[in-house]
């Protein structure tokens, strides 16, 4: 990796937002999930959330999921468990609901650990979410239409939290606010995208990634990286 790239990397990585995550309650287009996940990391965020109860569905999309290395997807069977962790980490926990106490996305102090759940692209947000949320948000419209693409209100909401941080000085920082963990998986993977594939395939230990962003690793790592199998003869 030269240079340039590691100090980019680290520059990411100072920025992430580790307080700030979206949930997505069965959504299940994948071009929506794509979209998304491009959105949060372009505002900062390290990781999203998603509720797949159906595992053929969380197959289905665990492509869409992947196809961003630089934020990372966490899946939950039920509303119920995810929103449990968004509270135990002291977020207030937001649902995407038209609703009498809704009020405008704006209003809401987004400098806080938030998490913003949105809902499944045909029937929104679930019953237990709405229960289980904070505050109801919406984004106030003038048309006929009530709603908006996921993936669209997802980008509105996510910048309006990052203008708030941004003014807040939370994009400001030195260091990087995420794991050691997080930080050699980000270098490692965004650095050596395709030593990473074959280091994953291949079922190895991650290398260490040192402060000029070399890879440190064992004379028998290196050996497993460039082995290669033979192909079995056939009898």
């Amino acid at each position: 990796m030269n240079p340039k790239r590691y100090a980019r990397i680290c520059q990411m990585m100072a920025m992430r937002q580790s307080d700030l995550t979206i949930c997505l309650e069965e959504v299940h287009k994948p071009h929506n999930v794509s979209a998304v996940i491009r959105t949060a990391d372009a505002v900062g965020i390290h990781q999203i959330h998603t509720v797949w109860p159906n595992e053929q569905l969380r197959t289905q999309l665990s492509a869409a999921a992947g196809s961003n290395s630089w934020v990372s997807v966490k899946t939950h069977t039920t509303i119920e468990q995810a929103v449990q962790q968004f509270k135990s980490n002291g977020m207030q926990v937001l649902a995407t609901h038209l609703s009498d106490k809704a009020i405008d996305f704006r209003q809401i102090d987004y400098t806080k650990p938030t998490c913003i759940i949105m809902g499944q692209e045909k029937k929104g947000i679930s019953k237990q979410a709405i229960a289980l949320a904070d505050q109801d948000i919406i984004i106030p419209m003038a048309g006929m239409v009530q709603s908006l693409n996921v993936s669209v209100a997802s980008a509105l909401i996510l910048y309006e939290a990052q203008r708030q941080r941004q003014l807040a000085g939370m994009y400001q920082r030195e260091e990087s606010s995420l794991s050691k963990e997080e930080e050699q998986k980000l270098l490692f993977e965004g650095g050596y995208p395709v030593l990473a594939a074959v280091s994953r395939r291949k079922g190895l230990e991650q290398p260490l990634i040192d402060q000029q962003g070399q890879i440190i690793a064992s004379e028998s790592w290196w050996a497993a990286m460039q082995a290669t199998t033979a192909p079995s003869k056939r009898k």
